[in-house]
């Protein structure tokens, strides 16, 4: 298998003009071997004549032309064509006649426009061969005619099929490439929802309490300094999304660094948000996207906590087990909405939604009895261990 490859790769480099010309001196060789004249296609019936200069044209014009069969199709069935005429009318009937259903054939498969002009100018060019041939005597049944023509036209036909499934497949790679941008696209948007609004809702909710600081300098710093600590977060998973979008970026960047979910924590106390924070058992090495699909989860839930339950104690629980991640973020209904937080789009809990259950997950959010509200997540690892 080696040597074939070392041979397959050099030649595949070569221009197509180059590798079809390869083909034409082969069968314009073989066609001019002694053993091998007289030996090719016969139609219309005429006498074998030996071989002379005009079948060395003839034998060129159907052979050199191949070369251009793919580049330039009309032409080459044009000179291949006029090659074969001349080597049944003057009885030649040399093996380069095979040339003429690969010119078919290219045709069928490479010609973009005028293909019923071509197909109808063929038809006319042989009907008036078959009159000549009639003319020269002896002359051959109309049926060797007919049948030869239906072999001409399946050589065709072959070409139209395989042109019309390399077509379909260049559609079906194109549809392909479409729907993974289009996925792609709402990925970005995913990450881009939760970086984007968790971040600016926690400086809104640390700006509008440092209003309320401006008799505690001291306070009114710390405050000051959270919202500057959470822009200076922001910008940095900002320019972690945007290296996704760099094709030399590899893959195993998207998940957050380990501790992230305890940074994630503290910014939101900083914001003024009361939160409980459990973590139980080890991450595994390897969990695909699930680290960074329950880092979402737990990122999401903050921020609506922050904007619809601001100040109500909050709990976060998260457990690491050996197939599977499970999250719990729950209020429990002491807070109050902010008024000044930005507004929600909707598409927060369906993206996690949407997120988890690619994984084979579960996911649910709703109110609690006691008024306030949970978010529960089970997101599989892959992990058979």
């Amino acid at each position: 298998m080696i040597a074939p490859r070392r041979f397959r790769e050099p030649w595949h480099r070569l221009d197509v003009a180059v590798r079809d010309l390869v083909l034409g001196v082969f069968v314009c060789a073989v066609s001019l071997l002694p053993g091998f004249q007289n030996r090719g296609t016969l139609l219309g019936g005429v006498p074998d004549r030996p071989f002379d200069a005009a079948a060395v044209l003839a034998v060129a014009l159907q052979s050199l032309p191949l070369a251009a069969r793919r580049r330039w199709p009309l032409v080459c069935l044009a000179l291949v064509s006029a090659g074969f005429a001349l080597d049944q009318l003057r009885g030649y009937h040399s093996p380069a006649g095979t040339a003429l259903p690969i010119a078919l054939l290219s045709v069928g498969a490479h010609l973009d426009r005028y293909r019923r002009a071509t197909a109808a100018a063929c038809t006319v060019a042989y009907v008036a061969l078959t009159v000549a041939f009639h003319q020269l005597g002896p002359g051959e049944p109309v049926t060797d005619f007919v049948t030869f023509y239906l072999a001409a036209a399946l050589a065709w036909g072959i070409g139209a099929w395989l042109r019309s499934t390399r077509i379909a497949e260049a559609e079906h790679r194109h549809r392909v490439a479409e729907d993974s941008r289009a996925a792609e696209r709402a990925r970005i948007a995913r990450e881009l929802h939760d970086v984007v609004t968790h971040h600016v809702t926690a400086m809104v909710v640390q700006a509008e309490a440092a209003r309320y600081l401006t008799a505690a300098p001291d306070r009114l710093d710390q405050s000051l300094t959270a919202v500057t600590d959470t822009g200076r977060r922001a910008i940095t998973d900002l320019r972690h999304l945007l290296d996704l979008l760099n094709p030399d970026h590899g893959p195993g960047t998207r998940t957050p660094p380990v501790g992230r979910l305890l940074t994630l924590v503290e910014q939101t106390r900083r914001a003024g948000q009361p939160v409980e924070f459990t973590e139980e058992g080890t991450p595994a090495p390897s969990t695909g996207s699930a680290d960074l699909v329950a880092y979402r989860v737990v990122q999401e839930a903050l921020t609506n906590a922050l904007k619809y339950a601001h100040g109500g104690a909050t709990r976060v629980e998260v457990r690491h087990g050996e197939r599977e991640i499970t999250v719990l973020v729950g209020t429990d209904g002491s807070g109050t909405p902010v008024a000044s937080s930005p507004g929600g789009s909707g598409r927060g809990l369906a993206g996690l939604r949407e997120r988890v259950g690619v994984l084979g997950g579960d996911f649910g959010a709703g109110p609690e009895p006691d008024g306030g509200f949970v978010v529960r997540a089970r997101i599989p690892t892959g992990n058979t261990a």
